[in-house]
């Protein structure tokens, strides 16, 4: 059905954290759309989540939400290991969904989650909410201006820094219990079957904490790169050298305590640059902040402005009208593919640099 002033109803699994602050209380907030239930195993904190927002319906697990007829889209937010299976078991009952980034940990469990949303023709969103993010996509047109017009000349070189900190900016209000998540629940591998045993958790992490840089990398220039360097083994400190064919673009990341938030993009031209600074996640209805400078006869610095706007919201409003239109998602599963494509690639240029392959 394709009716733009229809109601989704959606059912959420997971009530935890993100849960609750980044998604939970987006939907509610939500023009044509209904939260109609919440599947979540710890039972207190399923029910004092019920209370506060108002969902009729609670379920122990996803697959009894799944059977509630009246759920026709499904929002995942769960442990990285169970989103899988959940996604599975979600595809499989023909519900369109969104979960969290990343949506599996390997190549070959996206591509079968994928074939499965292709066949069941469902709408398969991935939670890369930085691409809703206004200043972001106000710096792609700005980009894409840029290369059409020639205007500051050809791209030389291209920095991702991703040092990131604290993305929680002291987020509260969210309900918590002592209770456990049960250990019983389905899990599928973490890492590829050739990462070696005691690089997984690592490769996991780094999947984890970059997919968000390398997905955007691919946003900003519509394509995905080559890989010319890796340096991996430090994890307060890592390098990737891409290879654009015109350009390279080195990503710099690693692990810090900091406070601070501190990733950005810069694109640097023959004659100017364009720089999009990442705000924390979870800082709300501040977007991305894009510099431009021209280095022309005034040396010219502009800061594009955006609306005070958060990714999160922009996501969830952004799966709903995708549903109710049925248009090809921006931060799609399907595209979701060359991230886990790239990021493999990545980790077996490492182990061939380290001689482990």
């Amino acid at each position: 059905m394709n009716n733009k002033n229809r109601t989704i109803k959606i059912g959420c699994v997971g009530a935890g954290f993100m849960g609750q602050l980044a998604h939970i209380q987006n939907y509610l907030e939500v023009d044509g759309c209904e939260i109609v239930a919440l599947a979540e195993p710890r039972a207190e904190l399923r029910d004092k989540v019920c209370q506060r927002y108002g969902i009729k319906r609670s379920y122990s697990t996803h697959k009894d939400l799944l059977k509630d007829t009246d759920v026709e889209a499904v929002v995942v937010v769960v442990a990285r290991p169970n989103i899988g299976p959940i996604a599975l078991d979600c595809l499989n009952a023909g519900k369109h969904l969104i979960t969290e980034k990343p949506m599996a940990a390997t190549l070959e469990q996206a591509q079968r989650l994928v074939g499965i949303a292709e066949r069941k023709n469902s709408i398969y969103s991935v939670g890369h909410m930085r691409r809703h993010d206004e200043g972001i996509q106000k710096a792609k047109e700005i980009l894409d201006k840029l290369l059409v017009t020639n205007e500051l000349g050809s791209i030389v070189y291209v920095r991702c820094h991703a040092f990131q900190g604290d993305s929680y900016c002291n987020a509260d209000g969210h309900i918590v219990t002592d209770e456990k998540v049960p250990s019983e629940l389905e899990e599928w591998p973490i890492a590829p079957d050739w990462i070696p045993e005691e690089m997984k958790q690592d490769y996991a992490w780094f999947l984890n904490t970059f997919c968000h840089d390398i997905n955007i990398l691919r946003f900003l220039f519509d394509v995905t790169p080559k890989i010319d360097f890796t340096r991996l083994n430090y994890q307060k400190g890592r390098v990737v050298v891409f290879n654009f064919d015109e350009f390279v673009a080195v990503f710099e990341g690693g692990n810090s305590t900091s406070r601070t938030w501190d990733e950005y993009i810069e694109i640097h031209f023959e004659y100017g640059s364009l720089k999009i600074i990442f705000p924390p996640n979870l800082l709300k209805n501040v977007p991305a902040r894009v510099q431009l400078f021209k280095e022309n006869n005034n040396h010219v610095q502009s800061l594009p402005q955006s609306n005070w706007s958060w990714a999160f919201r922009r996501q969830a409003e952004a799966f709903i009208n995708d549903i109710q239109k049925q248009e090809k998602p921006i931060a799609s599963a399907s595209d979701a593919l060359d991230d886990f494509r790239l990021i493999e690639n990545i980790w077996r240029a490492e182990l061939n640099r380290i001689g482990q392959i």
